[in-house]
């Protein structure tokens, strides 16, 4: 998955469709719970002044993640 992108690449504003994800499954679970769900639309919103937590919005939510988990999660 070295070619693949992950959400982390997004730019502000922009939209993509998740893929899947390469995180310990207690955090993959918790994240799909809050539908990061593979299909899923999700959009990046804005990233912290130093770059980390990043915001997305997925599903109508909004979700604050750590640069690190953002670069575990895949998007098509």
């Amino acid at each position: 998955m070295s070619d693949a992108k992950h959400i982390g690449e997004l730019d502000v504003g922009e939209t993509a469709v998740l893929r899947d994800m390469n995180l310990p499954e207690s955090a993959a679970e918790r994240l799909m719970e809050l539908g990061l769900l593979p299909g899923a639309s999700i959009r990046l919103v804005r990233r912290a002044p130093l770059g980390c937590p990043i915001e997305f919005e997925v599903g109508g939510a909004r979700l604050a993640l750590r640069g690190a988990d953002a670069a575990n999660i895949f998007i098509q």
